[in-house]
């Protein structure tokens, strides 16, 4: 009796385990995806804000801030998050010097998320 026990568990443990790893390790891949675009939008940001585009760097930190918030919680996404908006803010108002500084800050926190 005790036996059919332990091996009822044990099924039971293996498949929670197939079904459940695939699950959570697709969740990983999303939020990374997430964090690649958001990265990537904040560089082409930069590049812009470099070139003195203030609107494209609006539109391109309004994208970021879209995949950044799906990323997952991580305190570097949030302060990334944080100059993401600074970056809106400050490119909606034709300031694209300073908006570029924030998309950069931007840049590095998304860079250090691991």
């Amino acid at each position: 009796m005790q036996m059919r026990i332990h091996r009822g568990a044990m099924v039971v443990a293996a498949v929670a385990a197939l079904v459940g790893f695939p699950l959570f390790s697709g969740l990983a891949l999303a939020a990374d995806k997430h964090l690649g675009e958001a990265l990537e939008h904040a560089k082409e940001a930069v590049a812009h804000g470099k070139a003195g585009h203030a609107d494209a760097i609006v539109q391109h930190a309004e994208e970021a801030l879209k995949h950044a918030g799906a990323a997952g919680k991580n305190p570097h996404v949030d302060e990334g998050i944080k100059h993401l908006k600074e970056a809106v803010e400050h490119g909606k108002a034709g300031h694209a010097d300073v908006a570029t500084q924030h998309a950069e800050g931007a840049v590095t926190h998304l860079s250090e998320v691991k």
